[in-house]
């Protein structure tokens, strides 16, 4: 995978962040450390993205029913006894 080189500003407060973060030895460097909130990020937005279409869904799938909580219980130990 080929890399870019950017030129990021941080507040002094953020650098000594990023900096304890890389004394604390999780990170090798600055770089490793943004990367690694790079993808955080990307998770993070992907899962968020899941729920909406799943909240979607549901929404689109119809009105509600009503649910027996027992019925389900009885149905789930009958199934997988």
């Amino acid at each position: 995978m080929s890399t870019t080189r950017k030129t990021i500003t941080v507040t002094e407060q953020q650098d000594d962040w990023i900096k304890t973060q890389v004394s604390a030895g999780g990170f090798t460097n600055d770089s490793e450390y943004i990367r690694d909130l790079i993808r955080w990020d990307q998770a993070n937005k992907a899962e968020i993205e899941a729920i909406r279409a799943a909240l979607i869904e549901g929404e689109q799938s119809g009105k509600a029913q009503p649910f027996d909580g027992d019925l389900f219980k009885k149905e789930m130990i009958a199934k997988h006894a």
